[in-house]
């Protein structure tokens, strides 16, 4: 009978192990492959524990080369793999990684990744580089994803970003603004403005469009004319209008893409005061003798262009849209007289044009089903947290509307005893 191994303190080793010259321990296996793989430790106690975790790794087929893989290793290998994104959704993705993670954090290796590592690093971008929850999120889509090609490969056990984002938004949630709807005053008073003569009324058109007609901004800006039936007064939804970095060497262009979802495809009837908006800017370019000069992706003959004929896009139409808030409230504090707090436009975004419509339809009590399909929300859930924003605001207003009319009657009895 072949006698056992010992090390120097007479304790019997296992298969594997070995007690090396320098006293340390080593111990040897073969992966799946054939491959030979070793761990040292300096006491036999520790070497016993390591092996426990190469144990649990050969049963989950943990593979034995995840030691000097890193983050960036594995984004590599997610770049060339995935596919079915439209284009300017994958250029996103690679700018957010490129700019936010591969720098510093990429270098981490996977096999020592934890949850609260990820953690540390999104609380990192919020606390220390200042970046919006909005920009955190959009990074926690590509790690996600790339850190899920880990568990997919049998590199980790588990997604060490899984919750990490909504951990974030519960602890920063009062860091960011919450979008609102324009008040029917407020509007009113942006509907005004834009509406007088004077250097904004060119912008009439295209956000009365966006005001009555919900329409996602690229929606609108791709807009062609024989996407609009005037005759009939509907809006045939079938593209969206995209601008995109392609990168340093490309840098920004245009795009054409389906919309996001199947719902957004979709026929939006036209109210008769966007039908005066579609006709005021053939008018206006006629005027200005103003022609489309832009094909996008074999797109043309857009309705909404610059002076020069190109396309619209988000950014230009938000510059313009903080000069009009700006110029638009100093007009209103110039023409104020009275001791009452002048209404005045509140700083927002060519989105908040879709949410306030969103929060007229309602208001005036427009089925929920029917604001889905308008709308081209995918999932009801969306259409009811924005109904449930706006009756909740709603209910509010007619509370203080009923308290108002008790106090008025009041006044009225006292008036004539």
């Amino acid at each position: 009978m072949t006698e056992k191994r010992k090390d120097s303190k007479k304790r019997i080793l296992k298969e594997g192990e070995h007690q090396r010259p320098n006293g340390t321990y080593e111990y040897k296996w073969r992966d799946r492959r054939g491959k030979r793989h070793s761990v040292y430790a300096k006491t036999l106690v520790e070497l016993r524990e390591k092996e426990l975790d190469v144990l649990r790794d050969v049963l989950d087929g943990i593979r034995e080369d995840k030691k000097d893989l890193t983050i960036n290793d594995l984004y590599h290998r997610w770049e060339q793999l995935k596919r079915g994104l439209k284009d300017n959704t994958f250029q996103n993705y690679r700018y957010m990684y490129t700019q936010f993670v591969e720098p510093d954090f990429g270098n981490s290796r996977v096999v020592d990744l934890k949850r609260t590592d990820v953690r540390a690093f999104y609380n990192c971008l919020a606390d220390e580089r200042h970046l919006k929850t909005s920009t955190i999120d959009s990074v926690h889509t590509v790690l996600h994803q790339v850190l899920e090609l880990a568990v997919e490969d049998d590199y980790i056990r588990y997604n060490p970003s899984d919750n990490a984002l909504k951990e974030l938004k519960k602890a920063h949630c009062n860091d960011s603004e919450k979008r609102r709807a324009l008040t029917l005053a407020e509007q009113q008073l942006f509907e005004d403005f834009l509406k007088q003569p004077g250097e904004y009324n060119r912008w009439y058109p295209i956000f009365i469009v966006m005001l009555w007609t919900g329409l996602r901004v690229g929606e609108v800006t791709g807009l062609r004319w024989c996407d609009i039936d005037l005759e009939n007064g509907t809006i045939d939804i079938n593209h969206t209008l995209v601008f995109y970095s392609k990168g340093e060497k490309v840098g920004c262009t245009f795009a054409i893409n389906t919309p996001k979802t199947e719902a957004g495809k979709r026929i939006v009837p036209m109210l008769p005061k966007v039908k005066e908006a579609f006709l005021q800017e053939k008018q206006l370019q006629e005027d200005f003798g103003i022609k489309c000069s832009a094909t996008v992706d074999g797109y043309t003959d857009f309705i909404f262009v610059n002076r020069f004929g190109g396309v619209q896009h988000q950014g230009t139409l938000n510059k313009a849209l903080r000069r009009i808030i700006r110029d638009c409230n100093y007009e209103v504090f110039d023409k104020h007289t009275g001791s009452n707090e002048p209404v005045l436009l509140p700083r927002f975004s060519n989105h908040s044009l879709r949410h306030t419509f969103t929060t007229r339809m309602c208001e005036a009590g427009v089925n929920i089903k029917a604001m889905q399909d308008i709308l081209g929300h995918a999932d009801a859930e969306t259409t009811m947290d924005i109904y449930a924003e706006a009756t909740h605001d709603l209910k509010r207003t007619e509370m203080i509307n009923f308290a108002d009319y008790f106090i008025s009657v009041k006044a009225d009895q006292s008036v004539a005893l």
